[in-house]
């Protein structure tokens, strides 16, 4: 019985099966799912580990026992924003760390279309040592000298990825909006009430939309001054509504039927969220009142003491076989479409694309793993790796407030 213990143990660390699976009382479980939780999981342990670096107290202590970072507040003249500065660039190599280790492993999993290789079997099982290997990565980033031409750098090269990644969320969302609105679409045919479903949610999409532009508006702006965020918020709501108004348009509804209000509602939600975001990013705005006093413009004055590296928002993707499809273009036929509220999922609560019997016929004795990559991968391994490569630039630049490095200097 120990024996088997051992071996089970085993073949959490060195297998194919994820760690979650050793328990035999445990539910069944999709290898390919298990695989992109357990990477999910290890990405989310990161992030965490970012954000206690950002708390006061890390910094502090950063600061006192790691003799360069001292050096390197000397060096940038950084002053009382130094311990700011130590928590920016420790999430900076930490995320450097995990962004090379997704990076590794893009590569790894390039034209990787069986399960059966060894590039395959490195993907699916072998946890105790990538987290090692992760761990050594993220610990190995602080030994980067050149703490200023690092920060520098890696800034550029994480603001660039982190478009990239935002880019791939919003098609992600446009596929996302696209299934939905051509699912309830599709139960109109049999009840009339799924048009006022789609309706529904179009107003409350545009509602959310549109009081977002408001408040902003309201609480980022001023009569006389803050003309750079009009700019960007005039942009922004002429975006909305010239893709709004491209959906509906003729050409667009000859080529895409079921195309209609419900995918740029979704979209300038989602776009809505990322103008907050960059403007409570931004730098602060300074001027000199009637008394001779510095008071901040531009932010709202309840959110000035949360303003200052306080914003910290995480993004999560799904980085599945549907995104994966989404970037394809490959759709499934209008006639099959059964209208349902959570049309991810079939009818019996599994997900759509999956067939029970040769799921039982894949399920092997002891731990009950579904071995549902037998005849292919079930999604693209590279481009997986790569999405989280490109998430961990973005958290990194998030974290951070997007922060630039001329913000510190007197």
């Amino acid at each position: 019985m120990s024996a088997q213990c051992c071996a089970g143990q085993l073949a959490c660390c060195c297998g194919s099966a994820g760690c979650s699976l050793c328990c035999g009382c445990c539910p069944k479980f999709r290898q390919s799912r298990t695989t992109r939780f357990m990477y999910l999981l290890y990405f989310i342990l990161v992030v965490l580990l970012c954000c206690v670096m950002m708390s006061p107290p890390v910094m502090k202590q950063v600061k006192e026992h790691i003799p360069f970072f001292e050096d390197f507040c000397k060096g940038t003249k950084a002053g009382d924003a130094c311990e700011n500065l130590v928590g920016y660039s420790a999430v900076y190599r930490v995320c450097f760390g995990m962004a090379c280790f997704f990076a590794v492993f893009c590569l790894l999993t390039l034209k990787v279309n069986t399960s059966k290789s060894c590039r395959a079997y490195i993907h699916n099982g072998f946890w105790f040592f990538k987290l090692l290997l992760l761990g050594a990565m993220c610990s190995g980033a602080f030994f980067i000298p050149d703490q200023e031409t690092f920060l520098k750098v890696w800034r550029y090269v994480g603001a660039v990825g982190s478009c990239f990644f935002i880019c791939i969320q919003l098609l992600l969302i446009v596929e996302f909006a696209h299934k939905w609105n051509k699912n309830w679409t599709a139960g109109t045919v049999r009840n009339k009430l799924w048009y006022a479903s789609l309706s529904l949610v179009t107003l409350i999409m545009y509602s959310v939309a549109v009081g977002g532009l408001a408040l902003m508006a309201v609480f980022y702006t001023q009569w006389d001054d803050c003309m750079d965020n009009k700019i960007l918020l005039g942009v922004h709501g002429g975006l909305c509504v010239l893709i709004s108004l491209a959906a509906i348009s003729p050409c667009v509804q000859n080529r895409q039927p079921h195309s209609g209000l419900l995918q740029p509602g979704l979209i300038s939600c989602y776009v809505t969220y990322l103008t907050f975001s960059a403007l409570t990013s931004k730098p602060e705005k300074t001027v000199l009142d009637e008394h001779g006093k510095n008071v901040t413009i531009c932010v709202p004055d309840f959110g000035q003491d949360l303003h200052r590296d306080e914003n910290m928002v995480t993004c999560w993707t799904s980085t599945t076989r549907s995104s994966s499809d989404a970037l394809q273009r490959r759709y499934g036929a209008p006639e099959l479409e059964v209208a349902r509220c959570c049309f991810c999922f079939g009818p019996d609560g599994e997900a759509i694309c999956n067939s029970d019997t040769e799921e039982q016929q894949n399920v092997k004795k002891g731990p009950r793993v579904i071995y549902d990559e037998k005849k292919g991968t079930v999604y693209n391994y590279s481009y997986f790796h790569f999405v989280f490569f490109l998430a961990s630039l973005y958290v990194m630049m998030t974290l951070t407030s997007w922060f630039h490095l001329r913000k510190c200097h007197h």
